[in-house]
């Protein structure tokens, strides 16, 4: 039996804790309802975004992962790969945590560098 939380309940969370510490989430993307897979979107200072997405691990578990990092540079590239991403898999959400160190909020500490 899967002990994951539902996807809708586990985005609601996610922006009620980031409203709550005075930043700002919104959902770019909505995936399915229950088993939806989640990605997390956060930019730093307005760019420089990151992606974290869940990647199984061989004992079983979960844990979030950076899987793109945008290229000041190329803002178009990053805005292609959500998009593409979105397209692969119309179960994903896709959410932006618009609050310094995002990160903290999936349970990761916030790389300096």
């Amino acid at each position: 039996m899967d002990s994951r939380l539902p996807a809708h309940l586990e985005v609601a969370g996610l922006i009620r804790s980031v409203e709550a510490a005075g930043g700002f989430a919104t959902v770019l993307s909505k995936g399915e309802r229950d088993a939806g897979t989640i990605m997390i979107v956060v930019p730093e200072n307005g760019g420089n975004s990151r992606v974290y997405e869940r990647m199984p691990q061989l004992d079983g578990t979960r844990q979030w992962h950076c899987s793109y990092r945008e290229d000041p540079e190329k803002k178009q590239e990053f805005l292609d790969y959500l998009n593409r991403r979105g397209r692969q898999d119309p179960d994903l959400w896709i959410v932006e945590l618009d609050i310094a160190q995002g990160e903290r909020f999936i349970g990761l500490e916030m790389n300096s560098g």
